[in-house]
């Protein structure tokens, strides 16, 4: 697995007036893409806590294309673009399924911390899991 899709739908309480998602609500689709992410890599984020280990956002990064509406079925496609001893750094491209139409993409970096928020070094067996996900998705690109 190295791309992982995750389909939804625009709920009302995401849009502004106008009927087009609001632009902070992308960053909360951008967490809910990484979270289904390490989902299907076996690398839930509650077995990380439960380690000892938390990843909170350094930096994130969002272009907009088009604008995602109420009700539009979206995919969320979500990757690792980069690992670090003490960070990750997870890219993001939504799109509109009934068209295609590529609506946002972005990037998170995310750093390795404990549990008092003192950035560590990933351990090595979870650093060679993200390592071996890049890995997979340059193979499957050629």
């Amino acid at each position: 697995m190295h791309v992982n899709a995750h389909r939804f739908r625009v709920i009302y309480g995401d849009t502004d007036m106008m009927g087009v998602v609001y632009y902070a609500n992308y960053l909360r689709y951008f967490e809910a893409g990484r979270n289904e992410f390490l989902r299907a890599a076996g690398l839930e984020y509650r077995g990380l806590e439960t380690a000892g280990i938390t990843l909170p956002v350094a930096e994130a990064k969002a272009k907009y294309l088009a604008p995602a509406r109420y009700d539009d079925e979206l995919l969320l496609e979500t990757w690792i673009e980069e690992v670090r001893h003490v960070s990750v750094r997870m890219a993001y491209r939504l799109l509109r399924e009934v068209d295609d139409t590529v609506l946002a993409t972005g990037e998170t970096l995310h750093a390795c911390v404990d549990r008092r928020g003192k950035l560590i070094r990933f351990p090595d067996e979870l650093q060679a899991k993200l390592r071996a996900l890049i890995a997979n998705a340059k193979k499957a690109k050629g």
